[in-house]
């Protein structure tokens, strides 16, 4: 779900998406790229992501990924199935504020 949120914006590379995911976390997530690129490629195989070559900001050949028709339509079910799972824990944990 992190991916294709911080894909939804534009196509970036893998370095980039890290960058993207530790800095909106405020550093509380560190992307190890060994599990990175193989959830990019198991993304891209269920048909959310594409992917296509070009040139980083630092001029280096770099696999650029974008989110396809179908990646939005399934972030709209993460996020939104997300959204139920932190509601039932809320409820849970604080229960006195649903009374």
């Amino acid at each position: 779900m992190l991916i294709l949120k911080v894909l939804r914006l534009g196509p970036l590379h893998g370095q980039a998406i890290a960058t993207a995911i530790e800095r909106s976390s405020e550093d509380l997530f560190k992307i190890d790229h060994g599990s990175l690129y193989p959830a990019l490629q198991r993304l891209q195989q269920e048909g959310w992501l594409s992917a296509s070559w070009g040139m980083s900001t630092n001029n280096r050949r770099a696999k650029f990924y974008s989110l396809t028709h179908a990646g939005r339509k399934q972030l709209q079910v993460e996020s939104s199935r997300w959204e139920r799972l932190t509601r039932a824990i809320s409820l849970i944990m604080n229960p006195a504020k649903q009374e």
